[in-house]
């Protein structure tokens, strides 16, 4: 069974910044986009496993570190003409508190 795990504030995740969360599936990263919209998706490029939290925030992609690939933050779907995918997980907001579920979205299959 999966549960919503507790990530924090609002606030304690810069515009256009992330946040690194440490599971038992591996790190995920929790984005916050210059509109407050915020993504969890795999700290792990799909192209040769850059840390996407280290990436610059485009609207709501983020930039690769290592090789500059564009994934999508809703989807974690590389930005064409690059391909791949990293897991997206569910998040929702409580107030200002940001809540993550530990369990991929569906989508992704290779992650």
């Amino acid at each position: 069974m999966s549960d919503w795990i507790e990530v924090g504030s609002l606030n304690d995740i810069p515009k256009q910044g992330a946040r690194v969360v440490r599971t038992d599936k591996g790190d995920i990263a929790v984005f916050r986009t210059i509109s407050d919209e915020v993504f969890a998706v795999k700290d792990e490029c799909p192209h040769k496993k850059g840390p996407l939290s280290q990436g610059i925030v485009h609207g709501n992609k983020v930039a690769c570190p290592l090789h500059n690939w564009m994934i999508n933050l809703d989807s974690g779907q590389a930005v064409a003409p690059d391909e791949g995918c990293a897991a997206t997980f569910p998040i929702k907001i409580d107030g200002d508190t940001i809540m993550l579920l530990v369990t991929p979205d569906e989508g992704c299959p290779n992650s």
